[in-house]
């Protein structure tokens, strides 16, 4: 399948936005949606919030492909199913992102997308399967104790994510 790799990471850092940290976030001090736990473990040493701030488009680029877009088998889902998996698996984990997908398609959630899964996904047209997962995600936020304080802009992002991966399915009302 065709990657949809950059115009699914040009919607995820649209959504990402810049500098943040927030103390009512958990995931703490972020530059382009990026952590500064994820960024000291992509580099595989200790990291300064300075560093993270000044993060190089390689390394973003890089570190999006390997940690979120590969690791849930984007390239392998329809087209709009790429974009809300990868999406939640940047936003809520990628086993979150797995799950959920499993759960969508009566598979065992175990957060790894495997060749079950994938069977199971390429059974259901991926309208179908991005609505579901789409309302799925919006009950994980849900969920959350931060859904308070965050939760207006997580629903906004799932909507905006939904509309657009349905575009990109090409697929007629």
């Amino acid at each position: 399948m065709k990657s949809n790799f950059e115009p699914c990471l040009k919607f995820v850092l649209h959504h990402e936005g810049l500098w943040s940290d927030d103390p009512r976030d958990p995931g703490g001090a972020t530059m382009k949606g990026v952590t500064l736990a994820v960024y000291r473990e992509y580099l595989g040493r200790d990291a300064s919030k300075d560093e993270l701030r000044n993060i190089s488009d390689n390394h973003l680029h890089d570190l999006y492909r390997s940690r979120y877009w590969d690791k849930s088998k984007c390239d392998e889902l329809p087209p709009g199913l790429d974009l809300v998996v990868f999406d939640l698996a940047v936003n809520g984990g990628t086993g979150r992102a797995a799950k959920i997908l499993q759960r969508c398609v009566g598979a065992v959630e175990d957060g790894v997308i495997g060749p079950k899964t994938m069977a199971a996904v390429a059974d259901v047209p991926a309208k179908q399967m991005i609505i579901r997962f789409s309302e799925q995600r919006r009950m994980f936020y849900k969920s959350l104790k931060a859904f308070e304080t965050f939760g207006k802009g997580w629903l906004r992002r799932t909507d905006e994510c939904e509309a657009q991966a349905i575009d990109m399915t090409g697929e007629k009302s």
